[in-house]
């Protein structure tokens, strides 16, 4: 869904709320080489504030917690990673969220190089989860979304 494999994503399902953001985070072979290791286990989320409840680099059909502080109570987001990409120039992986997360939806974190420069795309497709009480505060989960999509882009620099 979110393809973290193609440089160009093509259209989505439109179900879902789309979202794709991009920033430089260095240039340099040592950055690529630090962010593209960084990534893989987990550190824009960790780096965001998250806590995720694996100590390895993501794996397609890992499941996981990831823990966040959403305006005061924790929540557990449990998600699956379904597809991992490690490419010259490119790496990256997606997770889809499993039931009983906040959300319903699939988000992919994505490393890549334009020539010297290095830059990190967070792609989401977002919907509202099928269960209560998230469903009702979907339209808050959506600025709360906002907020951490800025923080994913600083995480790795």
């Amino acid at each position: 869904m979110t393809s973290p494999e193609l440089p160009q994503w093509p259209p989505s399902n439109r179900k879902y709320r789309r979202s794709e953001v991009s920033a430089v985070v260095g240039s340099g072979d040592t950055v690529w080489a630090r962010v593209a290791s960084e990534l893989l286990l987990w550190k824009v989320k960790t780096a965001s504030g998250f806590v995720v409840d694996s100590t390895g680099p993501a794996s397609p059909g890992d499941l996981l917690n990831v823990t966040a502080r959403l305006f005061g109570p924790t929540v557990v987001e449990p998600v699956e990673v379904v597809t991992v990409v490690q490419e010259p120039g490119r790496v990256g992986f997606a997770y889809r969220t499993m039931p009983g997360h906040p959300v319903s939806g699939e988000e992919a974190f994505i490393v890549h190089r334009h020539g010297d420069e290095v830059h990190l795309t967070i792609r989401s497709l977002t919907q509202p989860a099928s269960h209560q009480p998230w469903r009702t505060f979907y339209p808050l989960l959506l600025v709360a979304q906002q907020i951490v999509r800025r923080r994913y882009l600083r995480a790795l620099r």
